[in-house]
């Protein structure tokens, strides 16, 4: 029995749930809200996990082209101390394939392929209950039902709210975003100090880190505790910089260097979800990927969505229940996705904290010796 399925969210989670029911010869509407493909960045480079985002791609048939684009390189990892001194170095090995690298961008196009995404399809709402589906309505008025709608439109999701009262909540850390770009021939001494792939300094309750893209570009953050700043104001440039430039002053000339050549900044605080997120199973809707558990970004939520869709997907193209195979599924995801928050929210505490000594710890414990 063919079902008219709609996934909200045209990122990782969406986008491969899609993938992977195309592959079984079914076709969703992906609903997303962006109005084209290119109208935004993607974002940095993420590293997708053997067990989870690589197996998701495999699941997709997109192995193959994944790790023909993807850079292994960028599993190299380097932590300073504030006053310059590289503490730690964990160098990538080329036939390391445990955790490579890939730009946002490029996933999503990789993803993307063949799919028909509808784009500037803004959700307002989703009413469980028409029959055994569900309700859209959408930003222009108009409404369609679908026998599954499925939110994967992150932390914000305008799908939850049918199922779930739970917010994302502060977590008293915030990160400031910055870029450089061409940075092996504008900032070759920068790039040294990188290296091939991420770098880290770490002090009290505060962080910068660099990320290596594809191309020469650099994503740079500055991570710190304060209160939320609900009226920040990332327009001037100079003005942040110097706010920036002041909360890390007596820090090393290099690494203070990749605040100064920033270009324009963007202001992020992190929330999540509770660590335990669950909801009451509704038929006709449910969720994936930070729509269902926004946690820390330290590299487990794409990787998560992204299995999460694929798993999703082969459950329902295999199944001619649609709703058993969707229960059986939150109840797989929960007790997975619960793990890792409280993986990555113990994570958060321990490299942006009053004992930059624990950051160290940590990646002592997960890099490979």
């Amino acid at each position: 029995m063919r079902h008219r399925i709609a996934v909200v969210g045209g990122g990782p989670a969406g986008l491969t749930f899609a993938r992977v029911m195309h592959r079984h010869g079914h076709l969703v509407d992906v609903l997303e809200r962006e109005p084209s493909r290119d109208s935004r960045p993607p974002g940095g480079a993420l590293d997708m996990h053997a067990g989870m985002g690589q197996l998701a791609l495999s699941k997709a048939g997109l192995l193959a082209e994944f790790q023909a684009l993807s850079r292994p390189e960028g599993q190299a990892m380097r932590i300073l101390d504030t006053d310059g001194t590289v503490l730690r170095d964990w160098p990538a090995r080329p036939d390391d394939q445990a955790n490579p690298e890939i730009d946002r961008g490029q996933l999503r196009d990789l993803l993307l392929g063949p799919l028909d995404v509808q784009w500037g399809r803004a959700v307002t709402e989703v009413a469980p209950g028409v029959g055994d589906g569900a309700l859209v309505r959408f930003a222009d008025g108009r409404e369609e039902t679908f026998d599954l709608v499925i939110g994967a439109d992150g932390a914000w999701s305008r799908v939850r709210p049918a199922l779930s009262p739970v917010v994302p909540h502060y977590t008293g850390v915030t990160y400031v975003e910055t870029s450089l770009d061409d940075v092996d021939t504008r900032h070759p001494d920068l790039a040294r100090m990188i290296g091939d792939g991420s770098m880290a300094v770490y002090g009290v309750n505060r962080a910068v880190v660099a990320q290596r893209n594809s191309g020469g570009h650099v994503k740079v953050g500055a991570q710190f505790r304060a209160p939320l700043d609900e009226r920040a104001d990332m327009d001037d440039a100079e003005v942040v910089r110097a706010g920036l430039l002041e909360m890390f002053d007596g820090w090393a000339d290099p690494v203070l260097d990749l605040l100064r050549h920033g270009t324009a900044f963007a202001y992020r605080p992190l929330y999540v979800l509770p660590v335990s997120h669950t909801w009451t199973h509704v038929p006709g809707v449910t969720l994936l990927g930070d729509a269902a558990h926004l946690m820390p970004p330290l590299g487990a939520g794409a990787n998560l969505a992204m299995l999460e869709g694929a798993e999703l997907a082969e459950a329902v193209a295999a199944s001619d229940d649609l709703d058993g195979a969707v229960r059986a599924f939150e109840e797989q995801m929960w007790a997975r996705a619960s793990r890792w928050a409280k993986i990555t929210g113990d994570g958060l505490e321990r490299l942006v904290s009053s004992d930059p000594t624990q950051a160290l710890a940590l990646f002592d414990e997960v890099q490979p010796s």
